[in-house]
């Protein structure tokens, strides 16, 4: 066994060597999550040989891979024209299982040499090519066509066969043949047959990439040319309105600069709003890291690196979310920074696990492979205490000692202004309603590939489209909110940095309300465990985009307000 890892690591093989058949899991094809262990069906093995474990990647646990040798002898660049595996006798139980397994698509996954195959595990279809009622047939030949080329296997093909009815009492023979066939394809490109070009490099694709782009030049032109324009009369309208009257007169064009005193006032729930804002900057900056490393890199082709990758990248930003939330906290004048502190601790780690918690013990009342081990979440959580935790509070300690308090354009007053009464229109609910259409419209065609690669069976490969849909992201959220703020400040209303996160974050609502349209209209997902784990992951997803978007609408609204308000003498 060691033997057969350390060529499986190599991925060269000399003739005759043993290549080793893994089976993974097997399930409903409609329920992507919806695994179980490849033997739960009761279909036999060869007890000729103890069951061999390969030894998994951390982050290959968590997503519920148990890889198992199938006991299939298979032998580099030998043929087998057909070869007995096992066999099995149907009773009541056995038929009772297969049937249902059949009815609802059951499909396997192996690996050989690291590649993936599927294969289903029967069929519907009437007895003996008549019609009538439907019967289901279980397929009991495997038949592996495996391309080789110089001492290395680049593509395998599974073909299902011998369909034979499910009676009580028939004999199942299960066997396999394989053949090999060389190829003149490289190496490196054998996974490229596992990537729907046709479907993701589509031009429609294309086209809403283009429309998005052309939308955010557009936006970009009008943002800056009304508030340029606007700022500038309001700007010269407050040079020259000197006296009391002449102020007074304008005080309603011009209501932004009445409430300098107030701007820049601390916002309430201030601990939660800073830890809010470090875990941004956190997942502003793993998200960066993570799409730049995944463009440069194929992490698709190896089975749990992108997790790996990711889980590695936060642990490390945990260094940034300390220090930027406590560097927030400390400007506003908090003086708890222990609670905000470990309030960020827990903030998005906490809610995750509470999720992935709940979805584990759906997963264990199911007996699903789904469900992640004990030592899996605790390893996890070891890496949460040990390494993210104590990057956090270091984080912190320099982000507090190294901000100034109370270091803004115009000094805050110690008592506020009353709200006057305002427009609809610049309502706080209605600018955050408002807020997240324009970000979301930019997005939603690539949601919709995302959704599709993760829910079914495709491997997402355009990182570059998603690095370019995550800028042009940036940017209209940004330049939305900063509208949604000009027209909130210049109706007196200082409340601006909730009103902004939370107008930036409700584009996470809409993606929520676009996954309910899609679990119903785009997929045929059925029963209680697979439909909470689509909407358990859905609301892990929606949460960090929550929090990511309303940072990143926070960090461009603040620079805007700094910079009008730097531009006015505030005594």
């Amino acid at each position: 066994l060691p033997a057969a890892f350390a060529d499986e690591r190599t991925h060269k093989y000399s003739q005759g060597e043993e290549v080793t058949v893994w089976v993974n899991k097997i399930g409903p094809f409609h329920n992507p999550q919806e695994t179980y262990p490849y033997d739960s069906l009761g279909m036999c093995k060869d007890e000729s040989k103890d069951a061999k474990h390969k030894r998994e990647g951390f982050t290959a646990m968590l997503s519920g891979d148990n890889l198992v040798d199938s006991s299939i002898s298979v032998q580099f660049r030998r043929d087998v024209s057909s070869k007995a595996l096992c066999s099995m006798v149907l009773d009541d139980d056995s038929i009772e299982k297969l049937t249902e397994a059949v009815e609802q698509h059951y499909w396997y996954q192996m690996y050989i040499d690291d590649l993936p195959v599927w294969g289903m595990i029967g069929e519907l279809m009437a007895p003996d090519s008549k019609e009538g009622d439907e019967q289901a047939f279980i397929y009991t030949h495997r038949e592996f066509t495996i391309s080789w080329n110089h001492k290395r296997i680049i593509e395998i093909n599974l073909k299902s066969s011998n369909a034979v009815p499910l009676k009580k009492g028939t004999s199942l023979q299960f066997t396999y043949s394989v053949r090999w066939e060389s190829t003149s394809k490289s190496f490196s490109k054998r996974f490229n047959r596992y990537l729907d070009f046709q479907f993701f490099e589509h031009k429609i694709h294309w086209f809403s990439v283009f429309n998005s782009v052309m939308m955010v030049v557009f936006l970009c032109g009008i943002v800056s040319l009304i508030l340029m324009k606007v700022l500038k009369s309001d700007y010269t309208r407050y040079s020259v309105g000197d006296d009391d009257e002449e102020m007074d007169r304008m005080g309603d064009e011009t209501g932004w600069k009445l409430i300098h005193g107030d701007v820049f006032s601390a916002p309430k729930f201030l601990e939660l709003y800073a830890s809010l804002i470090g875990t941004g900057y956190q997942l502003f900056i793993l998200s960066f890291w993570a799409i730049l490393i995944s463009v440069v890199g194929s992490l698709y082709t190896m089975r749990g690196s992108y997790g790996s990758m990711l889980l590695v990248c936060y642990a490390i930003t945990s260094f940034a979310s300390g220090y930027t939330g406590g560097s927030f906290y400390k400007r506003y004048g908090g003086k708890f920074w222990k609670n905000q502190m470990a309030l960020s601790a827990v903030l998005l780690p906490g809610t995750t696990l509470s999720i992935v918690v709940v979805l584990n013990m759906v997963a264990i009342m199911y007996e699903s492979q789904a469900a992640i081990s004990l030592n899996a979440l605790l390893a996890v959580i070891a890496i949460w205490l040990f390494i993210c935790v104590p990057l956090l509070f270091i984080g912190t300690l320099f982000g507090k000692n190294m901000t100034e308090e109370l270091d803004f354009p115009c000094r805050p007053s110690r008592y506020r202004r009353p709200l006057p009464k305002k427009q609809w229109y610049t309502h706080p609910l209605t600018l955050i309603a408002a807020g997240g259409i324009l970000p979301f419209g930019s997005i939603f065609i690539e949601m919709y590939y995302a959704f599709t690669s993760f829910w079914n069976y495709k491997f997402y490969y355009v990182y570059g489209f998603l690095f370019l849909v995550y800028c042009i992201l940036i940017v209209v959220t940004m330049c939305v909110t900063i509208v949604c703020t000009y027209f909130l400040l210049n109706a007196e209303d200082y409340r601006w940095q909730w009103t902004v996160f939370m107008a930036g974050g409700s584009t996470a609502g809409y993606v929520f309300l676009y996954a309910v349209y899609f679990f119903f209209n785009k997929t045929h997902m059925y029963g209680m465990m697979q439909t909470a784990f689509y909407f358990g992951y859905t609301a892990i997803f929606c949460t960090g985009l929550f929090i990511l978007t309303g940072t990143i609408a926070y960090i461009g609204t603040s620079i805007f307000v700094h910079k009008i308000y730097d531009n006015i003498h505030s005594d």
